[in-house]
């Protein structure tokens, strides 16, 4: 009988977090999560249930009001002195207009003084690896809206990163697009062994990508149910037609109804 394999370390491990604003606002009610290396997990729920500000502190672009908040068993602050990098995909590509693709993808290397040779290296890799090679000198305006969003995954990447959080980045694209960037996505993650944390609204999405959903609700921002997408990688666009699919579409629509429920439930308490 072969053993069983151990479980990959754990990325991130969040304790009892919780995010108050100074107003008063509870965006965070207390959460508990673990994503271990290697995973592609994707925060859904209506809006205002707090997966952008949970995806910002694990970030350390937001500091939890009080629990504690792990990455590879270290404060989010000493991440890279524990050999590992994160890098944070935005909604929209904010990329600089006067500047060629090129140079906006070193960007994060130019702040980081890496070498410029290693840098344009670095770049060109990262360009390679998002489709992008032929369009290194073209300036962000004469690019699509997809276009736009892959030079900013490959600004993301160019970092090296083994921790990529994905605020999301797709949204405002057209569906076709959005599937292509969704596969290339995947590819990326397998290729380069990412530990992926992504944002979305879209059900469909979430079973195409993920290997785990976690569900969340509103007003306070909560956690209320997780789901395993037992599919095989790599996911087809047959995937989307299949009745695994829908079986795994359905279970996330009928939480995202009961998620929902609780957040108009709980307005309708705090009108009373």
């Amino acid at each position: 009988m072969s053993p069983t394999p151990a479980e990959p370390p754990v990325a991130i491990d969040i304790r009892q977090v919780r995010k108050t604003y100074p107003n008063g606002t509870v965006a965070l009610q207390p959460v508990d999560l673990q994503v271990r290396e290697g995973e592609f997990v994707t925060l859904l729920g209506p809006s205002g249930c707090g997966k952008s500000t949970l995806l910002k502190m694990v970030a350390g672009l937001l500091e939890p009001t009080s629990g504690s908040l792990k990455l590879w068993g270290d404060d989010v602050a000493r991440l890279e002195a524990s050999g590992h990098r994160l890098s944070f995909v935005f909604q929209a590509p904010t990329l600089m207009p006067w500047a060629s693709v090129h140079t906006n993808v070193r960007l994060p290397l130019d702040l980081a003084r890496v070498p410029r040779a290693e840098a344009d290296a670095r770049v060109a890799d990262a360009l390679a690896l998002v489709g992008l090679s032929k369009f290194a000198k073209a300036l962000p305006r004469s690019l699509s809206g997809g276009m736009q969003m892959r030079v900013s995954i490959a600004r993301g990447l160019v970092v090296e990163p083994t921790l990529l959080l994905m605020d999301e980045p797709f949204g405002a694209l057209d569906e076709i697009t959005r599937h292509k960037l969704d596969a290339d996505l995947l590819e990326l993650w397998q290729k380069k062994n990412l530990t992926v944390v992504f944002v979305t609204h879209s059900i469909h999405e979430s079973v195409f990508l993920s290997s785990r959903v976690v569900m969340m609700a509103a007003r306070p921002g909560r956690i209320v149910e997780e789901f395993h997408i037992d599919e095989p990688y790599p996911r087809r666009p047959e995937f989307m037609v299949s009745t695994d699919f829908s079986h795994h579409a359905k279970r996330l629509q009928d939480s995202l109804h009961r998620a929902s429920r609780d957040t108009t439930e709980t307005n309708e308490e705090v009108r009373a």
